[in-house]
């Protein structure tokens, strides 16, 4: 201990700057010198939006002005739901705040319970396993479902999380080209054939809202003898006949081993899950770290998400609603003249693919300035090279706001030249 009081009396008051070489914040400087010069161009910093009041599902006060909000992956409206309000400030009066602690000890309350129970009457499926985010529940499953000696096989174009999920693991990593089911199937048929496989998918691919050619894919690995899971969360909530996703919709739900989602977008709330019909699933809460290792969603959080699964088995009319409005949204932008991510409203987000960042960033402006809120998105977010504004559609969103929603595209891209 004196040893100890000794050397720290024996640091200087004011000690000299890092080295740079030892600086491990200097690795981020061309980073931060990128954004300085975006900020000193004179435009709101895209990716520090602050809403200061939110009045609706699809409208918000950002710097003082009302905005339509078109980039929050609310798909079905369901953030305001009297019913899932009002179920969050009952488990928030019954429960408290928080849970203080993991499932894996004491973080189980009975809402835990009924949204587990809620994901298994929406999907068919005999388990359900809550994540606290779908980040998370990507991350445990990927890493826990392939281990050493196995292999993951996932689309090139995969979200950050699949991503992550494989480097938390010891599985080898084979990625196939974008939706390509032939290198898919070349791929796989290099790999040995009696090693364990892990095929990931996803439904609808975030970025430009195209949508994987599932049925085929997944026949491509099960000829291959691979387990296959399905990330929906951008599909959830309005593709298929019940609202279950891609693979729903496609007609291959007895061949997907796992699905994962989230309760962030469709269901408008915060958390992840992953749900199965394999025997042996609940197994997964005894090995899988991100799950054991961490928090539980606090009780109001879980219950809105119960509440909100629950009414989505039965939006028909939200969901017909919603692809509504991505139609007229699409085929107005598609008119103009803008380049598109997709040749047709495959989803509910529709990308406008920009020439470079300058572009992109002062038709975003344009758009904020004038009302409306769209996400602005870049490498390493998009493919390489490709600046975009998403646009992800509600169902809460009227035709009318729809129609608004074309016009400030019209103004906005004529003001860069990206329309004429």
């Amino acid at each position: 201990m004196t040893d100890a009081i000794q050397t720290a009396d024996a640091l200087p008051e004011n000690p000299a700057a890092v080295a740079p070489e030892r600086d491990l914040m200097s690795k981020f400087d061309g980073l931060i010198a990128e954004r300085q010069a975006l900020l000193d161009s004179g435009v709101t910093d895209p990716f520090a939006i602050v809403m200061e009041q939110v009045k609706s599902p699809t409208e918000a006060v950002i710097k003082g002005k009302d905005t339509i909000l078109l980039g929050t992956y609310n798909y079905m409206g369901m953030t305001f739901d009297p019913d899932v309000i009002q179920a969050g400030k009952d488990a928030l009066d019954q429960f408290g705040s928080g849970t203080n602690g993991s499932r894996m000890l004491n973080g189980t309350f009975r809402d835990h319970m009924e949204v587990e129970e809620a994901l298994r009457e929406f999907y068919g499926t005999t388990g359900a396993i809550v994540f606290s985010t779908g980040y998370m529940a990507n991350l445990g499953m990927i890493s826990t479902l392939a281990g050493k000696g196995e292999y993951v096989i996932l689309d090139a174009d995969s979200h950050a999380s699949i991503y992550d999920g494989c480097k938390q693991g010891y599985a080898e990593i084979v990625r196939f080209r974008h939706n390509d089911i032939n290198d898919l199937d070349k791929r796989l048929g290099r790999l040995p054939k009696e090693a364990g496989k892990l095929v990931v998918l996803e439904g609808v691919y975030s970025m430009l809202g195209d949508v994987a050619p599932l049925k085929e894919m997944v026949a491509v690995a099960k000829k291959h003898g691979a387990m296959v899971l399905s990330d929906e969360a951008h599909s959830m909530g309005f593709y298929g006949p019940n609202g279950r996703g891609v693979y729903e919709a496609q007609g291959c739900e007895g061949d997907v081993d796992f699905i994962v989602g989230t309760f962030s977008k469709s269901v408008g709330t915060v958390g992840g899950f992953c749900v199965s019909n394999h025997p042996k699933f609940e197994a997964i809460r005894l090995a899988c770290r991100p799950y054991i290792f961490t928090a539980s969603l606090p009780p109001s959080v879980v219950a809105t998400a119960a509440m909100s699964i629950r009414k989505l088995r039965h939006a028909h009319n939200k969901r017909q609603h919603l692809w509504e409005n991505a139609r007229t949204l699409h085929g107005g932008l598609k008119e103009m003249g803008f380049k598109l991510g997709t040749e047709s409203p495959d989803s509910a987000i529709i990308a406008v693919i920009l020439e470079d960042q300058e572009q992109a960033v002062r038709m975003w402006q344009g758009l904020l300035d004038n009302g409306l809120y769209v996400n602005m998105a870049r490498p390493p977010a998009t493919p390489a090279g490709t600046y975009l504004l998403r646009c992800s559609l509600c169902a809460e969103h009227t035709a009318e706001q729809v129609a608004r929603i074309v016009e400030m595209f019209r103004a906005a891209g004529r003001a860069v030249g990206a329309i004429r």
